[in-house]
């Protein structure tokens, strides 16, 4: 399994948001998480910029693991990155 660090930008509301972040639990993977959505002025404008930067469209969820970039639920690419075989 990956040492990486593995965060995600996410919508409070998004199922596929909610989807991967059980996912990641299922997966007892440590990982940061950012509700963009609950975010308010100032900050989250910050944040979007930080999206913008690893996904053009800025949609969520986008996950980093390590230098990988995964948008959207994912689940094999999500476990590939992680170093979780199926």
């Amino acid at each position: 399994m990956t040492q990486d660090s593995v965060k995600m930008y996410s919508l409070s509301t998004c199922s596929h948001c909610k989807a991967t972040k059980k996912l990641l639990d299922e997966c007892t993977v440590a990982y940061e998480f950012t509700d963009v959505d609950l975010l308010k002025g100032k900050e989250r404008a910050a944040i979007l910029e930080d999206v913008k930067k690893f996904n053009p469209n800025c949609s969520f969820p986008t996950i980093i693991i390590g230098e990988k970039v995964i948008v959207g639920y994912k689940e094999k690419e999500i476990k590939e990155a992680l170093g979780i075989a199926e």
